[in-house]
């Protein structure tokens, strides 16, 4: 196996408060994927649903992605301006959230 040279995944499971509206929750992923045109080191941005039939998700209903060159790149992400602004302005409609960034491993054979 190989682990990634530079490349570090930033992984975000989180589930929005019962009462916000799907528009709501739409203008808030719409503002957190802008961060990919303000945020040099965040290079991409995916999100998506739970759509898994084994119902392990614990609650969590929403998956979002980003890729970054480096921790150091991370690091400059958490405390940009915009982010901090936009974690201002987002958290009071999360019930919860979870964090996980990795160095992406590929298995060769």
């Amino acid at each position: 196996m190989e682990v990634a040279t530079g490349v570090v995944k930033h992984v975000l499971l989180g589930k929005f408060k019962d009462d916000v509206s799907p528009e709501k929750i739409e203008e808030l992923i719409k503002d957190w994927a802008n961060l990919v045109n303000v945020i040099e080191p965040m290079k991409d941005f995916h999100w998506g649903t739970d759509v898994s039939m084994e119902n392990k998700n614990e609650g969590f209903t929403h998956i979002f992605v980003s890729s970054f060159e480096s921790t150091e790149g991370i690091a400059e992400y958490l405390y940009h301006p915009a982010h901090v602004e936009y974690g201002k302005k987002s958290l009071p409609f999360v019930e919860k959230f979870v964090v996980f960034d990795y160095k992406p491993t590929i298995f060769k054979q």
